[in-house]
């Protein structure tokens, strides 16, 4: 089975407050209208961190510090293997604008689960709850 290497930012209020993280919807493909968090594929040469600075300024037009790695989420989706590094992220330049996306919110540890989750980012959501502050 084929490997997919990507990156994604969970992009929080602030490295020390951690009290909301912004999830955007995919606007298109087979999982179009669920929820995920921003990212993409890592390029030849690319460090994840480079990556994930490219893939969200493409995405949503931002600059961003890419901080500690939550995990590495390892998925099987029917067709492909997913490895996926996820960072914390915070933004330091730009609004976030969705350029890809169909739509965005700002999620706190309440409504983590009030949106439907992309099978691969369901095993991260539990991992970020417990980092997140009230």
């Amino acid at each position: 089975m084929k490997t997919v290497k990507v990156v994604a930012a969970v992009i929080c209020d602030s490295f020390a407050e951690k009290k909301q993280i912004f999830a955007t919807a995919k606007g298109y493909g087979e999982f179009k209208g669920q929820w995920e968090f921003p990212g993409g594929k890592v390029e030849a040469g690319e460090t994840p961190q480079q990556a994930l600075i490219r893939e969200i300024q493409e995405e949503l037009e931002t600059k961003i510090n890419v901080g500690e790695l939550i995990d590495t989420i390892e998925y099987d989706y029917p067709t492909f293997h997913l490895s996926m590094d996820c960072f914390w992220c915070e933004v330091v330049e730009g609004e976030l604008k969705l350029l890809e996306a169909k739509a965005a919110k700002w999620l706190t540890k309440d409504t983590l689960y009030d949106v439907q989750w992309l099978p691969a980012d369901v095993a991260l959501i539990e991992k970020i709850e417990g980092q997140m502050n009230d």
